[in-house]
C-alpha cells in the first residue's frame, strides 16, 4: 500500500540527506518526493509517498522521530486530504493539430504555459489519475517532455498541530522514544 507521510522539518543544511538516507537504510523505495517552505519560518516540509504495509509504515514514522530535524511526522494514508501532482508536459503542436490540443488541455483544466512553433507547454495540476489521463490523450500527439513534481497532500479541515508522537502504537515492537 502506499503511505503517505507529510514531514516537518528544519530548515537546514543535510536534512534531506538524513530523510533520505533512512527510506535507504531500511530498503524502502521512495516513490515521490517533494520539499517546501512552510508558512513558518525555518521549516519546511516534506511530502514523501512510499509502498509498504501498516507496520512498515509505523517503522518509518518512529525512526523519522529519531532524526534530529524532525519536528512532525503525519501519515495521512487514509485521512482525508487534498492530494495533487503538478506537471509541465511539452508536446508537438502543429498549426493543424495545435487547437486540438488546445481543446483537450482545456478539457483537464490545464493550461498553456508556451507556445513555439512546433511545440506546447502544458501545465496540469491534479491527482495522479488526471494526469496520467492527461498524458494518455496527448501522447498520440507526441510527448515530447515531462517533468512532474510528486504528489503534495494536506489533511482537509482545521488541524491540531501535535509536536511529538502520541506514543499510542499499537505495535509493540515500534518505539517511539528519541
Amino acid at each position: 500500500m502506499r503511505h503517505t507521510f507529510v514531514v516537518h522539518v528544519e530548515d537546514k543544511p543535510g536534512v534531506l540527506n538524513r530523510v533520505a538516507s533512512l527510506f535507504r537504510r531500511r530498503a524502502f523505495n521512495i516513490e515521490s518526493l517533494t520539499v517546501g517552505h512552510t508558512e513558518s519560518a525555518g521549516v519546511s516540509r516534506m511530502t514523501i509517498v512510499v509502498d509498504t504495509d501498516l507496520n512498515g509504515a509505523r517503522r518509518l514514522e518512529a525512526n523519522l522521530y529519531k532524526l534530529v530535524n524532525v519536528l512532525r511526522v503525519t501519515d495521512l494514508t487514509g485521512e482525508k486530504a487534498v492530494i495533487r501532482d503538478l506537471t509541465l508536459i511539452r508536446v508537438a503542436a502543429t498549426q493543424d493539430t495545435r487547437t486540438q490540443v488546445m481543446q483537450l488541455v482545456d478539457t483537464f483544466r490545464g493550461r498553456v504555459v508556451d507556445v513555439a512553433p512546433d511545440s506546447l507547454i502544458i501545465e496540469a495540476t491534479g491527482t495522479e489519475d488526471k494526469i496520467e489521463g492527461l498524458l494518455g490523450v496527448l501522447e498520440p500527439y507526441g510527448v515530447l517532455e515531462m517533468v512532474r513534481t510528486g504528489r503534495v497532500a494536506m489533511a482537509r479541515g482545521q488541524q491540531s498541530v501535535a509536536t511529538e508522537p502520541t506514543g499510542e502504537s499499537t505495535d509493540d515492537n515500534v518505539s517511539y522514544s528519541v
